[in-house]
């Protein structure tokens, strides 16, 4: 997060995982454990966050669309690009603290480890549309393929266009993702699903408190 730390004191929190990890409930439970424990959160997603961006969700995740692989993964960098201008940027200068449902490692793990693109093309693309900015600490809830798709396609009245994908595909994402916390660990930190939501949330928890330390002491 080294270009981020130049303009502000905010810090920039993502989750990422497969289909059916719990990435929102946990965002929504670490959001009103930080507000309560009094810091200023800001909640976004991706593809999402703006309206722009949002629109651009429906058309990804929608079963009727049509969209080959290139496509798809410029239409993820155009969202963040925007996402990146109105809620991210102004967010950290303001000081606040950003919970992210994915970014740059989500497109890495779908289009490049899912899809077979060209890891280097999107990692210069992930870098251009996210102005360089990473996050501060990347949670990783960690699921096998076969029980998070069961999961997620039980828990949704309708599938979306990516749940639609074989077992296979789902598959070669969590490599992705685990090949992605192998390179990188130092930020980002692997929570193995537990049986119980808190069970979860503690994990979740305790690894974001440690990183809120080095934070403040940065400050």
């Amino acid at each position: 997060m080294k270009h981020a730390k130049k303009t502000s004191n905010g810090i920039f929190i993502t989750l990422e995982g497969c289909e059916g990890s719990g990435k929102t409930t946990h965002s929504d439970i670490l959001a009103n454990y930080l507000k309560n424990s009094g810091y200023p959160v800001v909640r976004t997603r991706e593809p999402g966050g703006t309206a722009f961006a949002e629109s651009l969700r429906k058309l990804l995740l929608d079963p009727k669309s049509k969209i080959s692989p290139l496509t798809e993964l410029f239409l993820y960098e155009a969202a963040r690009a925007q996402h990146i201008t109105d809620i991210i940027i102004p967010s950290l200068e303001k000081g606040r603290v950003i919970l992210c449902d994915r970014f740059t490692d989500a497109t890495l793990a779908y289009q490049g480890y899912g899809r077979g693109l060209d890891k280097q093309m999107i990692e210069l693309l992930n870098k251009i549309a996210s102005r360089g900015i990473k996050p501060s600490l990347t949670i990783y809830l960690d699921i096998s393929a076969g029980a998070g798709l069961k999961k997620a396609r039980k828990l949704k009245k309708g599938t979306d266009r990516l749940e639609l994908e074989a077992l296979s595909f789902h598959k070669r994402v969590r490599k992705g993702y685990l090949a992605l916390a192998r390179r990188e660990p130092k930020r980002i930190k692997i929570v193995k699903v537990q049986k119980s939501v808190g069970g979860t949330a503690k994990l979740v928890a305790r690894e974001v408190e440690k990183r809120l330390i080095t934070w403040h002491s940065k400050i």
